[in-house]
């Protein structure tokens, strides 16, 4: 398979990664430090298109193709991977969720401003107790009226705080176990939804992640996203493109990491040579540049299936898993190759370093990764 990027791509390329360095890298451990995303960035995101990567053209979107979107998100997590993962959980999950399955009417509504940036989406799907067990959620949302009431929380939200609109998957029928979840829109600022706890994190600090709670939250039934009862499914079928997203996150993650090490290799001198001349960094700097491209490959592959809207569950749980495992490694590679220097916050590592170990987390676990894989191929050994 053909790997190499059109001249457009290329120019994309370039492009994402002169605004990443000029514009986000100078503020990348001010951002880290304060736990903060800043939303004056909003508007420079918005006009490259990186808050409409995928959506068409007619709702305010770039219309450009997965592959794109695998590009920009990369650049982005090679300097700072708590602002690509803000694009990325913007783009791949709240607004595609309206765009996969909402109406025309959301669309207009809440697409078209989502895509231009004038608004972060936010979703909810995870509770206190619904974690990789999604379908045992407790929130739900009660017919009332012309509308709905619902109440309950969500936990870990991207965007949580600062989001204009967010879907949220709630119960609309226990007794169908996941076949009675559905998902609504909930505007901000709506009587009966509120943040709740500031997460502080690990890693991924400049990236907004809190509680969201819900009161006696009223809203109408034109904000019930696709068919009652199929909110799980959709939100399963968000999921499998948005692995993509993060596995792509995780591949330019480590090639930061990569090149941070490097460089650092070829600057440091230990008994009157670089450490570059070392075997043993030489070694550790070919595993991470050999599973990086790797990475990078599966992660490809599973875009070009979704751009050629061929199913592509087992591809995007592989590149996601693989990735993320990836990222781990390169940066804890890059941290042994900067010795003590690494454990400090002078160099950007110990930054990749607490920033990567998401990727083996959010989405969907690397174990949870693992079995959806196991399960498509035990579903192609049964036919």
């Amino acid at each position: 398979m053909d790997f190499r990027l059109t001249d457009d791509q290329e120019l994309l390329r370039k492009s994402v990664r002169a605004f990443a360095e000029s514009e986000i890298r100078p503020h990348v451990m001010e951002w880290d430090e304060a736990q903060h995303f800043p939303m004056a960035l909003l508007p420079r995101l918005a006009e490259l298109g990186l808050t409409g990567i995928q959506f068409p053209e007619e709702y305010g979107g770039a219309g450009m193709s997965t592959i794109d979107y695998c590009l920009c998100i990369e650049e982005l997590a090679r300097v700072d991977p708590s602002i690509a993962l803000t694009v990325a959980a913007h783009n791949g999950l709240c607004s595609a969720h309206i765009a996969m399955f909402g109406s025309e009417a959301q669309k207009q509504k809440y697409l078209v401003p989502l895509a231009r940036g004038e608004m972060l989406g936010a979703w909810g799907l995870t509770e206190s107790s619904a974690g990789s067990d999604a379908a045992s959620l407790r929130t739900t949302a009660t017919p009332a009226g012309e509308g709905w009431v619902i109440n309950g929380s969500k936990q870990f939200i991207t965007h949580g705080s600062i989001g204009g609109v967010m879907v949220a998957m709630a119960i609309t029928d226990r007794t169908r176990g996941h076949r009675g979840i559905s998902a609504f829109i909930v505007e901000r600022g709506e009587a009966g939804m509120a943040p709740g706890k500031k997460e502080n994190k690990l890693g991924m600090r400049a990236s907004d992640t809190s509680e969201v709670v819900f009161t006696d939250c009223r809203v109408g039934r034109d904000r019930l996203v696709g068919e009652e009862g199929q909110g799980f499914v959709n939100t399963l079928q968000v999921l499998d493109a948005g692995r993509v997203g993060i596995a792509a996150l995780a591949v330019g993650l480590a090639q930061g990491a990569y090149e941070t090490a490097r460089a650092y290799a070829l600057e440091r001198r230990q008994f009157g040579q670089p450490i570059a001349e070392f075997e043993m960094i030489q070694t550790y700097l070919a595993d991470m540049h050999t599973e990086l491209t790797a990475a990078r490959h599966l992660t490809y592959h599973a875009a070009r299936l979704k751009d050629a809207k061929r199913r592509h569950t087992a591809e995007s749980a592989m590149a996601k898993y693989f990735a993320a495992t990836v990222a781990m490694r390169a940066t804890c590679l890059a941290i042994q190759i900067h010795g003590g220097y690494g454990y400090t916050k002078d160099y950007p590592v110990e930054r990749y370093f607490r920033d990567a170990k998401l990727c083996e987390i959010g989405e969907g676990t690397s174990e949870i990764q693992r079995i959806v894989i196991a399960r498509e191929l035990l579903k192609s050994f049964s036919r």
